[in-house]
C-alpha cells in the first residue's frame, strides 16, 4: 500500500523533452493505475508535441501558471491559469504555450501507464534527437499514433518552437 505523503513544489524526477519537462508527482502505481499526475513545465512558446493521439487514456491539463494553447481536432482553444483542458483519448490533438512566459500545467491521464512514456522519452532524447526507429517502436508500445509532419504547420501557424533547446 502506498503510504499518504506531501508532495512539494521541488519534489519528483523531471524528464527533460526539449523546451518542455514532465516532472512526475504521482505515478499510476501509487494510485492504483487508476490516475498518473504529471507537471508540465514548458519555455515561451514550446510546442509540447507533434499532432497525436491516445487509444488507451484521457489527458486532462489544468493550467497553473501561464497560457496553453491547444489544438483537439479542429478545434484551438485557449486555456489560461485556473482553466482545464480535456482531451479525450482517440481525438487528434496537441498543446503549446502561447504566451511569452513560462507556463506549467498539471496533467492527470487517466487510466495510469502512460507516465512511462515520458520517462522513457526522455531517457530517447538525453543524446540528442530520437532515432526515428526507436521512437516508433516507443509510440506502438503506448497505442500512440503522431503525425511528425505536423510539426512544421504547427510552428508556422501558432508561432511556436520546437525541438532541443
Amino acid at each position: 500500500m502506498t503510504a499518504p505523503r506531501v508532495v512539494g513544489p521541488h519534489d519528483g524526477q523531471l524528464a527533460s523533452l526539449g523546451r518542455t519537462g514532465a516532472r512526475f508527482l504521482i505515478d499510476g502505481g501509487d494510485a492504483g493505475n487508476r490516475f498518473a499526475l504529471v507537471e508540465h513545465p514548458m519555455e515561451p512558446r514550446a510546442l509540447a508535441a507533434p499532432m497525436h493521439r491516445h487509444h488507451r487514456e484521457d489527458e486532462y491539463s489544468f493550467v497553473i501558471e501561464g497560457s496553453i494553447g491547444a489544438l483537439l481536432g479542429d478545434d484551438v482553444v485557449t486555456g489560461n491559469a485556473g482553466d482545464l483542458i480535456f482531451k479525450p483519448r482517440n481525438q487528434w490533438h496537441t498543446f503549446w504555450n502561447a504566451g511569452d512566459t513560462p507556463a506549467r500545467i498539471l496533467e492527470i491521464i487517466s487510466p495510469a501507464g502512460f507516465e512511462k512514456y515520458f520517462h522513457e522519452l526522455g531517457a530517447e532524447l538525453k543524446d540528442g534527437p530520437p532515432d526515428p526507429q526507436r521512437l516508433a517502436a516507443l509510440c506502438a508500445r503506448y497505442e500512440l499514433d503522431m503525425d511528425l509532419s505536423s510539426v512544421p504547420g504547427l510552428i508556422e501557424r501558432f508561432g511556436v518552437r520546437f525541438g532541443p533547446k
